[in-house]
């Protein structure tokens, strides 16, 4: 996980308390207090699912890009072993001669 993740994991953490906290102490009925804290759940739960979403985005780009890569890369080395394999055929027709 990167720092950038965990950063905004405490960032998150620390906004649930302080909501939570400031809340409570408000002086506001019960239904009301309540309320307050199911929004600010609520919140905190579409920026979490929004951030999973990133995070997954990030992920499948970073897979794509490695496959795509790792395509290129058995690319060359299929070319390469055609180049050995056609210089093996030409030295093996030298000594059948």
């Amino acid at each position: 996980m990167s720092s950038q993740n965990n950063s905004l994991i405490a960032l998150l953490a620390g906004a649930a308390v302080g909501i939570g906290l400031g809340i409570l102490f408000a002086p506001d009925k019960g239904s009301k207090t309540r309320g307050k804290i199911k929004d600010g759940f609520n919140d905190l739960k579409e920026g979490a699912k929004e951030k999973y979403e990133d995070t997954k985005e990030e992920l499948k780009d970073s897979i794509d890009e490695m496959l795509s890569k790792s395509s290129y890369k058995a690319e060359e080395a299929i070319t390469y072993l055609e180049e050995k394999l056609a210089e093996l055929k030409a030295q093996n027709a030298k000594l059948h001669k």
